[in-house]
């Protein structure tokens, strides 16, 4: 029984394979729908550069400079 349901897993995804490489390519008046800023990996520009400040913010440390401080920016 276990064999079965392995061939037929098997058998539905190469199917799924399949199916997959019939798909076109993506035509020249398509893709300004793929270049939209939604699309991107990065959603907000201005929210990604304040996650990136906090995160300096609270992994960096300051030294050499006479200042001490754990880098949560509370000095």
């Amino acid at each position: 029984m276990a064999q079965l349901a392995m061939k037929l897993w098997m058998l539905a995804a190469l199917s799924g394979l399949v199916a997959c490489t019939s798909l076109g390519q993506v035509s020249a008046w398509e893709k300004g729908d793929l270049a939209k800023t939604e699309m991107g990996f990065e959603g907000d520009r201005l929210e990604s550069t304040f996650a990136e400040h906090t995160y300096s913010s609270k992994e960096a440390s300051s030294g050499g400079a006479g200042v001490g401080g754990g880098g949560c920016g509370c000095n």
